[in-house]
């Protein structure tokens, strides 16, 4: 796809498998083809909060993922923290400067080392504009085979502006879709609950409603605080809402 193509394309999809394979294929034209992005929208100054909150994204094999991200090293990558601290896109010639001029933490190397060891040494990182103090989203491009870091950034300086552009606007399509954790959507009745809830309906209202038992509405309440692993039910309606799980038209 060209540029408006793409754009279309992104602008009309309604579900985040299509639109990751149309990213992934679309960046892999300009030799990205191994992408990693995050969202989160629990940051604090200590924390990026529950990794089982974070929208993860990727191509990378599982072998890849449980290294670095199942295991934790992700918190010490040099790239994210200048994604945490930055936006924008940058080069990873600068992981290249840190190891040349002996400035990398003892962390920062194990993570270098492991990305050195899955061949994730070439490549471009992303940082979205936040729209909270709470929120970061970015993107790693990893180039795999032949390219070398001069080749990927020559490859930006020609197209660096439409791929920045791309997935700026990949990362702002995402934001309005349904995500949900493994083993944390919701069913069909625990949304309907919630839903009436954000409405501002009492229990008895709810089984009414659904044409339920006032016990049956309990359960999917605690059912669907469960799978949010929250504590109570106010909590539940603002992760599904943030989760874009709230009023979603079914697909």
């Amino acid at each position: 796809m060209n540029l408006n193509e793409y754009l279309n394309f992104i602008s009309y999809t309604k579900t985040l498998e299509e639109l990751w394979d149309a990213h992934c294929r679309q960046m892999a034209k300009y030799g990205f083809d191994r992408l990693l992005y995050g969202h989160t929208q629990y940051r604090t100054e200590t924390s990026l909060g529950d990794p089982e909150d974070f929208v993860i994204l990727t191509n990378h094999c599982n072998d890849y993922l449980d290294g670095f991200l199942h295991s934790g090293l992700y918190f010490h990558a040099p790239m994210l923290k200048w994604a945490l601290e930055h936006e924008g896109a940058a080069s990873w010639r600068m992981i290249q400067e840190m190891m040349s001029t002996g400035t990398m933490t003892e962390e920062e190397r194990q993570v270098y080392e492991f990305n050195r060891s899955k061949g994730v040494t070439v490549g471009f990182t992303v940082s979205f504009n936040s729209v909270s103090m709470r929120s970061k989203g970015a993107i790693s491009m990893a180039s795999y085979g032949d390219q070398t870091q001069d080749d990927v950034d020559a490859i930006w300086e020609e197209h660096g502006d439409d791929i920045l552009l791309m997935n700026n606007v990949a990362h702002l399509k995402i934001l309005t879709l349904p995500y949900s954790a493994p083993n944390r959507a919701l069913t069909k009745r625990q949304r309907e609950a919630l839903q009436w809830v954000g409405d501002g309906k009492t229990t008895q209202d709810i089984a009414l409603l659904m044409g339920l038992t006032a016990a049956t509405v309990e359960k999917h309440l605690r059912l669907a605080r469960e799978a949010l692993s929250v504590e109570t039910t106010a909590q539940a309606v603002l992760k599904a809402s943030l989760q874009n799980q709230m009023f979603v038209m079914e697909v």
